[in-house]
């Protein structure tokens, strides 16, 4: 059985999301460092913690990035988490301007630059309008999530944005197309409708 992989490259929660999945019933996921070691994965997870240019140049050193997007475009299904689901846009801007994965045509940029007066980081509890999509099943819309960020993802076409946040503006709380997904929000600190957020994502590398 194909398994799914957690890269490992120097910039992720890595401890907290397994635990979070292990409880979304996927307790076999395995970490990994060296993309060699994911040849043939049911599913590769990015996750991600710090600024977009640092972190893509992480991915680029470890040889990460035409690991994953070789793996896309053969099907192969791609969760980003937190900063890991800003990566699949096509640039962004924190730490510079930045190529991106490109898994999702887009860009990445600062709450601030799109009129957001809040404090920043965006730090705590926010509810979700889930737009009836799949990563969110079972979930009632305006359900609470945990965020932490400065960055949102914009893409191109706003119909790969499967929920959206309001934090002084409206930004992607989750994006989806394809075989290809991202969570902005921590579904490992987001309570019981987090894990069922996973829960469900993970599912989405069977359609």
């Amino acid at each position: 059985m194909k398994n799914f992989f957690l890269v490992d490259y120097g910039a992720g929660n890595i401890g907290s999301l397994l635990r979070g999945l292990s409880e979304a019933g996927h307790p076999d996921v395995r970490v990994v460092r060296d993309p060699s070691d994911a040849q043939g994965a049911r599913g590769i997870i990015v996750p991600g913690v710090g600024a977009f240019a640092s972190g893509m140049g992480r991915l680029h050193s470890a040889g990460w990035v035409e690991a994953i997007r070789g793996h896309a475009s053969t099907g192969g299904f791609v969760l980003g988490i937190c900063a890991g689901m800003q990566f699949l846009a096509s640039r962004g801007s924190e730490g510079g301007d930045t190529e991106g994965l490109d898994l999702i045509p887009g860009r990445v940029a600062s709450l601030e630059s799109l009129g957001c007066q809040q404090r920043l980081p965006h730090v705590g509890w926010n509810s979700v309008d889930t737009d009836l999509h799949p990563l969110f099943d079972g979930i009632p819309s305006s359900t609470d999530f945990y965020f932490s960020h400065s960055y949102t993802f914009i893409p191109e076409d706003p119909v790969a944005v499967a929920g959206h946040f309001t934090y002084g503006v409206r930004g992607a709380a989750a994006v989806s197309a394809g075989n290809v997904h991202g969570i902005q929000f921590h579904p490992e600190k987001s309570s019981f409708a987090g894990i069922r957020v996973l829960r469900s994502a993970m599912r989405l590398a069977d359609v």
